[in-house]
């Protein structure tokens, strides 16, 4: 593929993620500006009833999901120029940015959940991952199949990363996956936690195995 086709880091395109940038800071500033406010140990994690199980201190909730965050944008960033198929990003350009500012988002609103539930304003983050996570899949799926060959982003197997044919239509049969599941995943989250949650755990693990699946039997077909 010409050079001038394949992805580049420059200032011009860096600079349109502006908001993505607002977004991250904002987190972080909104956390540094409730941290007198917040107690000592924060909730940070809670088992499948939603009852917490696992508590951080007040600075570790403040500076690691912005830190996380941040460090994942720069990720994004930076993985494509090691790829040995870095010319293919430039194939799905706007995909890899949809990509990026959709697992900024989800990481900051996680960030919000947990500064919200240390608070006192919700009961826990239990409809943020009951809900969100179901409606991140859905958001994924649609746009799964438009991911090109690389070795950092998709579905990565020892099938897809053999055969460019394999990936291809591992990722086509997984978007569709992901969105039965993710939409499977939301209905559960109306029902009672005793049922919704494990419901919600099944169709998304469904969705993790099925395509690894599919993807070796693809190349045991065409091998």
């Amino acid at each position: 593929m010409n050079s001038e086709n394949t992805y580049r880091l420059s200032w011009r395109e860096i600079k349109k993620d502006w908001p993505l940038w607002l977004i991250i800071a904002g987190t972080f500033l909104l956390g540094l500006y409730l941290a007198p406010r917040l107690p000592e140990q924060v909730p940070s994690h809670w088992n499948l009833r939603g009852e917490v199980d696992g508590y951080a201190s007040r600075t570790f909730a403040v500076f690691f999901q912005p830190m996380l965050t941040a460090g994942l944008y720069l990720l994004f960033l930076v993985l494509p120029l090691i790829d040995p198929r870095r010319a293919n990003y430039a194939r799905f350009a706007g995909t890899y940015r949809f990509l990026k500012a959709l697992l900024v988002l989800f990481m900051c609103l996680l960030q919000l959940a947990i500064l919200g539930t240390a608070l006192g304003y919700i009961s826990g983050p239990t409809w943020f991952f009951r809900l969100g996570l179901p409606l991140l899949f859905i958001l994924l799926g649609n746009v799964m199949g438009q991911i090109r060959y690389n070795y950092f982003v998709g579905i990565k197997t020892p099938w897809t990363l053999a055969s460019e044919e394999v990936w291809q239509k591992t990722h086509r049969a997984a978007a569709r996956i992901w969105v039965v599941a993710g939409l499977a995943g939301a209905a559960a989250a109306f029902l009672p936690a005793a049922v919704g949650t494990p419901l919600l755990l099944i169709a998304l693990t469904a969705a993790g195995i099925i395509p690894v699946v599919h993807s070796y039997l693809l190349w045991r077909r065409l091998n």
